[in-house]
């Protein structure tokens, strides 16, 4: 698979990443998509195992999402800015603390956003759970699964 092809695949994913922050899209399987692209286009064993572990932990995300309550966002006061917000914390997370650092960095930047909007601790604490509890837990659920996919996409590019 070429440069082009290459980058390409990682448009889509990224896309599918922030299709995750937006109500209506479905940026998990724009995610899975890319993936299964780039598995046919390069029929390697690692490529068809990135694709088998991509399949297998969105099959598990969708049962914890299910068990989790459903998305209420909006009634909660969530807007378009605290997911761009949560969105950027996870994505630099992941990658300044490797993996694990999606959950805190999701966390912190929707409380950066109410901190922001609102101007104090207590008040952006509370808003904070409000939010993770109206349905942020969810979207986190699904948003660190596509960056561990990606992640895994990555590896195998660059090492593989």
């Amino acid at each position: 698979m070429g440069v082009w092809e290459l980058l390409l695949v990682g448009v889509v994913v990224l896309l599918g990443l922030c299709g995750v922050l937006v109500p209506g899209v479905p940026g998990s399987w724009l995610v899975w998509a890319a993936i299964l692209w780039w598995a046919l286009e390069d029929p390697q064993p690692v490529a068809w195992a990135v694709l088998v572990g991509a399949t297998v932990a969105l099959f598990v995300s969708q049962v914890v999402r299910w068990s989790l309550p459903p998305r209420r966002l909006r009634a909660s006061g969530a807007t378009p800015r605290m997911a761009v917000y949560a969105g950027l914390g996870a994505f630099l997370g992941f990658f300044l603390i490797p993996v694990l650092g999606a959950v805190p960095g999701f966390m912190g930047g929707v409380y950066l956003c109410e901190r922001l909007r609102l101007g104090r601790h207590g008040e952006a604490r509370a808003a904070l759970r409000r939010a993770m509890r109206s349905g942020g837990s969810s979207v986190l659920a699904e948003l660190f699964t596509c960056l561990l996919i990606m992640g895994a996409w990555l590896g195998a590019v660059l090492w593989g």
